[in-house]
């Protein structure tokens, strides 16, 4: 059985995700660069991964190229679910 995907569950698996590749828990919000958080393209690679294998959504590299926040990283997964 599939659990309906939510905001909160795609923000969650980020937000644990982000923790894995290094980035403060506590400085994760919707509004915080990718940047600040040290995210680099190949944290995004594995972002994308993480993301792939929970949701099943696949990104590729043109997908992310433009992502600047948290935020937006959860609406890209939210708008492809």
């Amino acid at each position: 059985m599939t659990e309906a995907v939510t905001t909160a569950s795609v923000e969650s698996a980020i937000t644990d995700g982000l923790v894995e590749i290094g980035a403060e828990r506590n400085e994760i919000t919707r509004d915080a660069s990718l940047e600040a958080l040290d995210v680099d393209s190949l944290d995004l690679v594995e972002m994308a991964q993480i993301i792939e294998d929970e949701f099943q959504v696949n990104l590729q590299g043109e997908d992310v190229k433009d992502v600047r926040t948290v935020g937006e990283l959860i609406d890209l997964v939210m708008a492809r679910v």
